[in-house]
């Protein structure tokens, strides 16, 4: 099998239902969410590499099994009428996730840097990738329908690299870098 096909020489490229513009927003959406997983792979094998993280590892691999999910179900040029491969279960785990993470994590009261542990650090990248494919998500939906399930997914998957970068560090034993400047602005929530 090769490969290359040369269908794509033109700036066009397929999509379940058609072609489209390699530019369009559909393409822009799924392969920002390409690039995401990228970067999950990458934190995974960092976080495999330190031996303390496993839980953590077993995460990141689901996560790039939905993240291909979602961008499966943003690749119909038309996806009514056809059968969605993520729900949202999948975001009601990761707010079950995002809630064990905090947990594991000294309380926080102000905003902090990027960084501490490579993990955390690679974990970051997720978060602001991953907020950037959300952003490439609500463009699409402006043209579009997107399917609920991905775009709840998108929104809860910041909280959870944001979540999971700073429990990374308290698991391997490294402070999280408060940003200096920042005043008080997280609070306990109230019960």
């Amino acid at each position: 099998m090769k490969l290359y096909t040369r269908t794509g020489d033109e700036g066009q490229t397929s999509v379940k239902g058609g072609r489209v513009r390699k530019d369009d927003s559909r393409v822009e959406a799924y392969g920002t969410i390409d690039e995401l997983n990228c970067f999950v792979g990458q934190a995974a094998a960092v976080a495999a590499a330190t031996g303390q993280l496993d839980g953590l590892v077993a995460e990141l691999l689901e996560i790039q099994q939905e993240l291909f999910d979602c961008g499966s179900d943003l690749a119909f040029r038309d996806p009514k009428g056809r059968e969605l491969k993520l729900t949202e279960e999948a975001s009601v785990r990761l707010e079950g996730w995002i809630d064990a993470h905090t947990a594991a994590a000294p309380p926080i009261t102000r905003f902090i840097l990027p960084g501490g542990s490579e993990a955390s650090a690679l974990l970051h990248v997720c978060r602001t990738v991953g907020r950037r494919a959300e952003r490439r998500a609500v463009t699409l939906s402006a043209e579009v329908e997107v399917p609920a399930p991905v775009m709840m997914y998108l929104n809860r998957l910041s909280d959870y690299f944001f979540a999971a970068a700073r429990a990374a560090n308290a698991k391997l034993g490294v402070e999280d870098t408060a940003y200096i400047r920042s005043a008080d602005v997280f609070r306990a929530s109230e019960s």
